[in-house]
């Protein structure tokens, strides 16, 4: 079976540079092309050597739709405006996408389902195996315990971050919300300030944290009266979330147009 042809969008930003090597490291894929805005200074330069690897022949393009349509599948941790426009072009040639951009708004998750219906896409807040696995245990905690629990969700970021809560954040919270047979959006708190009265029962919060170096932290709390239940997950390098995502491209191939999960891409 031939290789898999990868694209990474958004090539020469920190994880753009982690999932070319994540790619080139990966038995079964090859990488295709990489992308970036047009006026970028990386414009031109070798996707091997912008990711500290040997020179690939391959260099950063601003021909986008090009780039698309020569790959399998594309990788994309860039910007919700960007994504909702590689996933368009995604659709008209037939090429997989796998998002691993968060920030989305409601108007930008229905474009995404929108281009689900031509070809296939992998939207995760977050793509490690660790995460996943803790969405599950929390979906699987949160229905086990009733209301007396209190769950609070605890995330903290590099400064650089630019979208709070995290996408893993949510991810989190919508399935404790799912657990509990609930809805998400009438249950999330992402801020509290000033006189907030009590604690309404049946709430899912949020809390939010930035600074330094940090890659990723998250920890849902089980708070019941006389004991907790903490369930964490520590991302130490950002290969983790590069290494999920090409297994997430591998694992389009063949499969039908839709919209999947990395709970979908691991069995969960």
């Amino acid at each position: 079976m031939a290789d898999l042809k990868i694209a990474v969008m958004g090539a020469s930003g920190r994880m753009g540079r982690a999932l070319i090597r994540a790619v080139h490291e990966q038995n079964g894929a090859v990488i295709s092309g990489g992308t970036e805005y047009e006026g970028s200074p990386a414009i031109g330069a070798d996707l091997g050597t912008l990711a500290g690897l040997d020179p690939l022949g391959l260099t950063v393009s601003m021909k986008t739709e090009d780039v698309i349509a020569a790959s399998d599948a594309i990788l994309d941790f860039t910007a919700p405006q960007a994504t909702i426009r590689f996933s368009r072009l995604a659709a008209r040639h037939g090429v997989a996408h796998i998002i691993g951009t968060t920030g989305f708004t409601g108007n930008d998750d229905a474009a995404i389902v929108e281009a689900a219906r031509q070809t296939c896409i992998v939207k995760a807040g977050n793509m490690s195996l660790g995460v996943n696995l803790l969405t599950a245990l929390t979906a699987k905690v949160a229905a086990a315990l009733d209301e007396d629990f209190d769950i609070e969700i605890v995330e903290m970021h590099h400064r650089h971050k630019v979208d709070a809560p995290s996408g893993t954040a949510l991810m989190l919270a919508q399935a404790a919300a799912e657990g509990r047979g609930a809805a998400f959006l009438e249950k999330a708190v992402r801020t509290r300030d000033g006189h907030t009265g009590e604690r309404r029962r049946g709430d899912i919060g949020i809390q939010t944290l930035r600074g330094g170096s940090v890659v990723g932290d998250h920890t849902v709390i089980f708070a019941g009266n006389g004991e907790r239940i903490s369930l964490s997950h520590q991302a130490e390098d950002r290969s983790i979330f590069a290494k999920g995502a090409v297994k997430a491209g591998l694992w389009t191939r063949d499969k039908e147009p839709g919209l999947y999960s990395m709970i979908d891409v691991l069995g969960l």
